[in-house]
């Protein structure tokens, strides 16, 4: 895999998102507390605008998740499964840290 450098780690404030383009894909980059990192599609599969980075982080039992701001359906951060509706889940990439920078591959 090559990863991509996205940004530093303080450039991503913990519980939220950035979007960034890798390979020419939109993806989202999610910090989970101060050192947990996720990356997902950035594109909501329900309207195809490109908004989940900008959604809202919480818990739905034990899923880490964000909900996505335009019709509020809920993507595992770890799976990319949409919890209301499985079809429109989206792809997980492959997130690392190294010298205090994010860096991102494609799956």
């Amino acid at each position: 895999m090559t990863y991509t450098p996205i940004c530093t780690v303080d450039d991503i404030l913990p519980d939220t998102g950035v979007a960034a383009r890798v390979g020419g894909h939109h993806v989202a980059v999610f910090r989970v507390g101060t050192g947990r990192f996720h990356a997902i599609d950035n594109i909501d599969p329900r309207s195809g605008a490109s908004v989940l980075s900008r959604g809202l982080v919480g818990n739905l039992g034990e899923r880490v998740v964000v909900a996505s701001p335009l019709y509020k359906n809920h993507f595992d951060l770890s799976t990319g499964e949409c919890v209301e509706a499985p079809e429109q889940s989206v792809r997980t990439h492959a997130v690392r840290v190294q010298d205090g920078r994010v860096l991102v591959a494609l799956r």
